[in-house]
């Protein structure tokens, strides 16, 4: 045992492989998540993003130890950390009424590309251990969120048949919600679309549900119970 890991420590052909196809693992499954919640950056933006950072930080390692160069061999991946807040700025929008959402998106892809990172220079504890928190953070604490959101702000969810009627109930419910998430739709039916709001004036919730409710667009509308 201790031979494979010193053998996965060093810079050889083995340890570039594993790194890689932890990278694809890792990246695909905090990617999975987010794409199943109907996000920009899916499966393939987070895979390619730590698997750039793992290549990125190997680079730098190849460089210095094998080659020889000099300088420091994380100059390069160090960048990384920089560098992909471009693209998490990417996958943020500012809605009306200064509603801002896809942070969580944005933090995933800067986290995906530390552990790229992590992967990249050896370091497969914090990797392992970086990838179950961000994991459990998007998976498990978001549910959490949503009930006592739920509960304490009056969230709720309503299908449609299409983005196009999703866009005209957006557009007449806005001034009475202050967030807004497009979901999966909970039927299953292809082309339909869901979305989960949150009504704060406990004075609206019940007329804008039953107004929701009564539209021929609407093919679900009900309180989130999670």
């Amino acid at each position: 045992m201790d031979a494979i890991w010193q053998t996965l420590a060093e810079l050889n052909i083995w340890s570039v492989l594993v790194r890689i196809l932890l990278a694809a693992l890792f990246g695909g499954c905090i990617g999975g998540e987010r794409g199943r919640h109907g996000r920009a950056a899916g499966l393939r933006t987070h895979i390619l993003v730590c698997l750039g950072a793992t290549m990125t930080t190997m680079i730098g390692m190849y460089s210095a130890c094998v080659l020889g160069y000099n300088g420091d061999p994380l100059r390069v991946g160090a960048q990384v950390v920089s560098g992909i807040g471009f693209l998490g700025a990417g996958t943020i929008m500012v809605r009306s009424r200064a509603q801002v959402t896809g942070l969580t998106t944005a933090a995933g892809l800067w986290a995906t590309a530390c552990i790229g990172l992590a992967l990249g220079v050896g370091f497969y504890a914090a990797a392992f251990v970086g990838f179950a928190v961000v994991m459990i953070t998007i998976t498990l604490l978001m549910r959490i969120e949503r009930v006592a959101r739920s509960k304490e702000d009056g969230a709720y969810y309503v299908e449609l048949m299409d983005v196009h009627q999703m866009k005209e109930v957006y557009e007449e419910i806005l001034p009475q919600i202050t967030e807004l998430d497009v979901v999966p739709a909970r039927s299953g039916i292809a082309n339909h679309v869901g979305m989960e709001f949150v009504v704060a004036d406990p004075h609206q919730r019940q007329p804008l549900l039953e107004q929701l409710q009564q539209r021929e667009d609407v093919v679900i509308a009900l309180p989130v119970r999670q």
